[in-house]
């Protein structure tokens, strides 16, 4: 083989491979999505504070083919989460750039506008071609939620506990419903705080510590 060829070849490579730097392309979200997302990542954010082998992301565009990227046919989650891979920011999620990965969990927000695609058409395509392990669907409005597992390619709908809540196995957390709002659990049934949450708890904790203290005669200032 030439020179020549082989310059051609690598030309034409380049050519035909998709990109992998691309620009997420969803659209703006009303209060309650916005709210709700901003608290799953907080949450997960700061739970996992010390773990560096994930990528959670909200309202962010997958890009699973070249074929779905030209028709642009098909818009992010609201919120995912994948596993094993590096914890850095992304502006978006492009399959082909991140070794095939796509997410271990989808959660999406329904709205009067999209709660009929996420039930089936997003559905379908979670299922059948991204194959995601843990799906979820919440509505704010009226509380909907539910949530599916892959079993042998086919979504499973996950039976709820006493609380009413739903196990994620990929995050080894429960989902449910508090304050109108969705939240993660622990297995022992401890919510996740934000960080907010945390801080607050942790000053109480003090304050609680330093009443004991002064009813023992001794000034928490001066220790």
């Amino acid at each position: 083989m030439t020179i020549a060829q082989n310059s051609i070849d690598q030309v034409s490579a380049e050519i035909v491979a998709p990109p992998i730097d691309l620009n997420s392309d969803e659209p703006p979200l009303d209060d309650l999505h916005l709210q709700q997302i901003i608290l799953f990542l907080e949450c997960l954010n700061w739970w996992w504070r010390d773990r560096n082998d994930f990528y959670a992301s909200a309202n962010t565009t997958i890009y699973y083919s070249e074929k779905q990227l030209k028709s642009r046919d098909f818009r992010g989650p609201d919120f995912f989460v994948v596993l094993g891979v590096e914890r850095k920011l992304r502006k978006s999620w492009v399959v082909w750039g991140e070794d095939g990965k796509t997410p271990n969990v989808i959660v999406e927000i329904l709205s009067d506008s999209t709660a009929e695609i996420d039930r089936t058409v997003k559905k379908q395509i979670y299922q059948d071609t991204l194959k995601v392990y843990d799906y979820f669907w919440f509505d704010p409005d009226t509380l909907e939620f539910a949530g599916f597992y892959l079993v042998n390619g086919q979504y499973q709908p996950i039976s709820p506990n006493q609380n009413g809540w739903l196990w994620s196995q990929q995050l080894e957390l429960f989902l449910g419903v508090r304050d109108r709002k969705l939240r993660f659990f622990t297995s022992a049934g401890e919510l996740l705080p934000t960080p907010a949450e945390a801080a607050i708890a942790a000053q109480a904790k003090v304050d609680r510590l330093a009443d004991k203290l002064r009813e023992l005669n001794i000034d928490p200032d001066a220790l």
